[in-house]
């Protein structure tokens, strides 16, 4: 559990060829291209988490997008939800700058990282349940790792919600049966946690104004000052 543990974990994720049906997709995606970005060398492999290793917060998401995490490498970067979170991010002061472009734009966040329960781009943004399972692991090694400095988690949509929930029981905190449900704005408790629910950062929720800048940005300030970081006036 020492200080390269994390940067270790994220090396070894790259490597991971688990899922068939991800694997072929992410690679032909990174061959086929959008064209768009035609001249871009994708990524095309599994997106470890980004942020610092004695991370206060975290933020997780559900799964990298085709032309987003995984072109760029970087979780939530290069696509519209990436644009949506960095900026609120940004906004209350846990992010260096409000876009995400490339894995090198020199953006930092700060005393947050950013993860998901799936680390492969999925066909129609849909892993399946056994993908979810399978790529579980990976989740809960993160979070024994980011154990000794974390706070607060805020979930994004209730896939990472329903993810999520086993990975902190393996982990080793101690989660209620019934599991709480995911909604936004949800708050609960876990052995010195402070878990939220937001909704995700979809194009399907944010331009149809079901999530809200605004809105996006109340669930982070909140979850920030739980997690006793600093953050930008209302």
């Amino acid at each position: 559990m020492d200080a390269s543990g994390l940067p270790l974990l994220d090396r070894r994720l790259t490597d991971c060829r688990a899922c068939p049906r991800l694997v072929s997709w992410r690679e032909e995606v990174a061959r086929a291209k959008r064209a768009a970005y035609a001249d871009w060398t994708y990524w095309g492999r599994p997106v470890p988490g980004f942020g610092p290793a004695d991370a206060r917060l975290l933020i997780v998401g559900l799964a990298p997008a085709a032309h987003g995490g995984n072109r760029t490498g970087r979780m939530f970067t290069g696509d519209r939800s990436g644009d949506v979170l960095y900026e609120a991010l940004y906004d209350v002061g846990l992010a260096s700058r409000p876009t995400a472009e490339h894995a090198d734009d020199g953006l930092a966040l700060y005393g947050v990282r950013v993860t998901s329960p799936v680390h492969c781009a999925p066909p129609a943004n849909k892993p399946t349940p056994q993908e979810r399972d399978t790529c579980r692991p990976w989740l809960v090694q993160e979070l024994r790792l980011l154990r000794p400095t974390l706070r607060a988690v805020v979930v994004l949509g209730a896939f990472g919600w329903q993810a999520a929930l086993p990975a902190f029981a393996e982990a080793g905190w101690s989660v209620p049966r019934p599991r709480p449900a995911f909604g936004h704005g949800a708050r609960f408790h876990l052995d010195g946690l402070e878990l939220f629910g937001c909704f995700h950062v979809s194009q399907r929720n944010t331009f149809t104004g079901r999530l809200t800048p605004a809105m996006l940005r109340d669930v982070l300030r909140t979850a920030a000052r739980a997690a006793e970081l600093p953050t930008t006036a209302d």
